[in-house]
């Protein structure tokens, strides 16, 4: 029982130490805009019209946790548009695209997989922009007040306010990640396959709801499965188009003042997600 424990305090340990440095340069980079204030450069990334999206997409494609933190804090900022931030979150796949590499057998699915998430993550991205825009709902200017609220920021050096922001931030996903662990650890594989409905054509729908667990851990398991075959291929896909990692935590933290916006975000996220699943399986 206690090496179990120390073996999930590790590996929560681990995953979060990845993201450290490349938290502290988004912070670095967030803090030089703030104490530059430049407002034409906080307007150019708000307003990037359809190709915010598409930037978007080619970014959550990258396999690394770290992207859809990066997109939630400049979403929070107002520094990208909604619709770029939904891009992110679905096009990225977290560890699906090295577990798949690793694994023979999945490997020929791999391309398949990140072309149907990026194709899907346009379109949905630039629709998203478009009723923004014509529900007059993107007049917000861009600002940093949901990062900085709590903070002296502008009287401190770019990195010392930075270095704030990440430990604060940092602390906050290690405890998480080892919360998350320990449900893994003991809840066991049989009851997973359980809940996630194997071998049902509606599957998709449980696996979207599992895909936003926030953590890295349910790509993880979403792609373990699928390589198994406990879970079809419209199943991962819905898995992995709601599981945006960490990002959708960092969301509800920095965006915490905006809740039914951040509610709305994951409905996109989860019809996305289900239908294009369900369309896959029909079709497969």
């Amino acid at each position: 029982m206690a090496e179990t424990l120390l073996d999930i305090f590790i590996d929560a340990l681990l995953d979060t130490a990845k993201m450290l440095p490349f938290l502290l340069g988004v912070y670095i980079l967030i803090e030089y805009i703030e104490h530059r204030s430049s407002e034409k450069l906080g307007k150019a990334l708000c307003k990037m019209g359809p190709f915010g999206p598409i930037g978007g997409a080619a970014l959550g494609a990258v396999p690394q946790c770290g992207f859809s933190v990066v997109a939630s804090n400049l979403f929070a900022g107002r520094l990208i548009s909604m619709g770029t931030l939904v891009a992110v979150f679905i096009s990225t796949s977290d560890e699906a695209i090295p577990m798949m590499i690793s694994n023979p057998h999945s490997i020929n699915n791999l391309c398949k997989l990140i072309l149907i998430k990026v194709a899907l993550a346009i379109p949905v991205g630039i629709i998203v922009d478009i009723v923004i825009k014509i529900l007059h709902m993107d007049k917000e200017e861009a600002h940093f007040h949901e990062i900085c609220a709590h903070c002296d920021c502008e009287h401190h050096s770019i990195f010392r306010a930075a270095l704030s922001h990440t430990t604060e931030i940092i602390i906050f996903i290690f405890i998480v990640n080892i919360l998350l662990g320990t449900f893994m650890e003991f809840a066991g594989k049989e009851t997973v396959e359980k809940i996630l409905m194997s071998n049902s054509f509606f599957q998709p729908l449980i696996a979207g709801i599992v895909g936003f667990i926030p953590n890295c851990a349910a790509s993880v398991v979403l792609t373990q499965l699928y390589i198994e075959g406990v879970l079809s291929f419209g199943s991962v896909i819905a898995g992995l188009t709601t599981g945006a990692g960490i990002g959708i935590l960092i969301l509800f933290k920095m965006n915490r003042h905006h809740l039914k916006q951040n509610i709305t975000i994951m409905g996109i996220l989860y019809v996305a997600g289900v239908v294009s699943g369900l369309l896959i399986n029909a079709i497969m």
